[in-house]
């Protein structure tokens, strides 16, 4: 940074200045003028290096930027070099000229670069020893944001401490524009890393929603978008498997709390003698162990959801206090006295069937109607036959990627079975199932041994066996032409020529077998 008197020579006295005092007067006013204008930073910066150039002579100008996040030093705007020269001009901080006056925030100056053992000539100036090369510090907030550096023919009558006090003051002024564009990249970055923390909660949300074509998944679509725009409690009811943890996701990241926690708690994997401290927290020393205060699912669901899984099987000592919360919007911690508001949306599944557990007494009638504000049934996935194939589609190509692997394809005889199999475990078991098949699978395709012993005896699909060779024939026959119209899309020339046939006996052999 230029010292008072040495601004002082450079702006005083303009009737007894030297032509090299006009020179510098004029440089440093046209320098003003191009950032006062505010165009593009890149340009300005520009601007400012040919300013250099043109008036004293300088051949080489850079300026670089320092990364906080990644520490490292490169070049963003240059004068007189190549753009592949500027794209090798980066440094660590500490390293070569530039990296040192980085880190230090003292100006360098090097008189001959050839005598230099720390000018490292990354850009490919030349090492002459008629090359000077000066670097000073840019500051904003006495933080060193970059360098601005320049190199010219050396020559002994040249006072390059002056150079040196010039190009601090030059660098003095562009101190506060690298400091706005700085801040305008941070922000930047900062909108950046948001987009992505939504874009992947977006990716989850349709990762995680349910699949299906049937009326069934239409149903509780439109559910789910009527009872998302408010905050009333949802009931989601269903036998195991069917998919109510979807249910609750896309309830959660369709509603105006899209942007808070999703909390879930699985009540029946709780022990009775712990459930109440998980779901409301407790202050230090409430029971024997609790050693510090800890908030519970309660509170870090705060401005979000909380999703309760098989409510059912909530202890009844337990349920009082939470239909005091869903009532009261309430709660104290385990050994507290201090009331803490709740601003939480409450999802609650059981595959159980609650009005017969109110009727026997095990379940509170008061609360079960807190909590059947707006109940979802999910129904099982043998009265959604429709949603099967494409299931099993969407999880074939999910266990594929997985697995890094290219995903088979379900043969005719694999698509039978799993249409007539009861698929007692629902969505969950056919899952499973298909994880298994694609582990096993051979020659991209999936083969009814692929399948789970389960599935392939006649009790299990529903099917009968037959030791008719006529049969059995036909049977193969029409599974095999079956298989190759779906690989030709449904073109009876295509599947004829993929089975060395005409397409006149394809079409009578569809007749035939029914085949759609």
């Amino acid at each position: 940074m230029a010292s008072k008197a040495a601004l002082s020579g450079l702006e005083t006295k303009p009737q007894s200045s030297s032509p090299r005092d006009r020179s510098e007067l004029g440089l440093l006013h046209q320098i003003s003028s191009v950032l006062a204008e505010g165009a593009d930073f890149e340009a300005t910066l520009a601007d400012v290096l040919d300013a250099l150039s043109s008036q004293l002579g300088f051949r080489h100008g850079t300026i670089t930027l320092y990364n906080r996040a990644t520490g490292q030093i490169a070049i963003d705007v240059a004068s007189g070099l190549t753009a592949q020269q500027a794209r090798r001009g980066r440094y660590e901080l500490g390293e070569g000229v530039t990296g040192e006056v980085v880190a230090t925030g003292e100006p360098a100056v090097i008189p001959q670069v050839a005598e230099s053992p720390i000018f490292l000539d990354r850009v490919g100036r030349g090492r002459s020893r008629d090359l000077s090369f000066l670097c000073v510090p840019i500051k904003a907030s006495n933080e060193v944001c970059g360098t601005l550096s320049v190199d010219r023919d050396y020559d002994e009558a040249v006072d390059l401490d002056r150079d040196l006090k010039l190009l601090s003051l030059v660098a003095s002024m562009l101190g506060q524009v690298v400091k706005a564009r700085r801040a305008l990249e941070e922000e930047r970055r900062e909108l950046e890393e948001e987009n992505l923390r939504l874009r992947a909660q977006l990716r989850e949300r349709r990762g995680r929603q349910m699949i299906g074509r049937s009326d069934a998944v239409a149903e509780i679509e439109r559910q789910v978008e009527q009872v998302a725009v408010s905050d009333a409690t949802v009931l989601i009811l269903g036998e195991t498997g069917t998919g109510k943890e979807l249910v609750a996701d896309a309830v959660h990241y369709a509603s105006a709390r899209a942007s808070g926690p999703l909390v879930k708690v699985h009540c029946a994997a709780l022990p009775e003698s712990i459930v109440e401290s998980e779901l409301f927290g407790h202050e230090r020393g409430a029971f024997t162990g609790a050693v510090e205060s800890r908030p519970g699912r309660f509170e870090l669901a705060q401005r979000g959801t909380l999703f309760l899984d098989e409510i059912g099987e909530v202890p009844l000592s337990l349920q009082v206090k939470l239909l005091r919360v869903l009532q009261e919007r309430q709660f104290e911690r385990v050994g507290g006295v201090v009331p803490i508001d709740l601003d939480v949306r409450v999802i609650a599944a059981t595959n159980r069937d609650l009005e017969v557990m109110v009727e026997q007494g095990s379940f509170r009638r008061d609360l079960y109607y807190r909590l059947n504000v707006y109940p979802i049934t999910v129904p099982p996935l043998r009265e959604r036959r429709s949603d099967i194939v494409v299931l099993a589609d969407t999880f074939v190509a999910r266990s594929a990627e997985r697995n890094g692997r290219s995903a088979p394809k379900l043969t005719s005889a694999v698509i039978d079975m799993i249409m007539s199999y009861h698929w007692p475990g629902n969505v969950r078991e056919l899952e499973s199932c298909i994880e298994r098949a694609v582990l096993l699978a051979r020659d991209g395709a999936i083969e009814p041994q692929h399948l789970p012993p389960t599935l392939q005896t006649a009790e299990a699909t529903d099917t009968t066996t037959t030791c008719d060779l006529k049969a059995a024939v036909e049977d193969y026959e029409r599974r095999l032409i079956g298989q190759a119209l779906r690989d030709a899309r449904g073109n009876m020339s295509q599947a004829a020529r993929a089975l060395s046939t005409t397409q006149r006996i394809i079409r009578y052999k569809v007749n035939k077998y029914g085949l759609s």
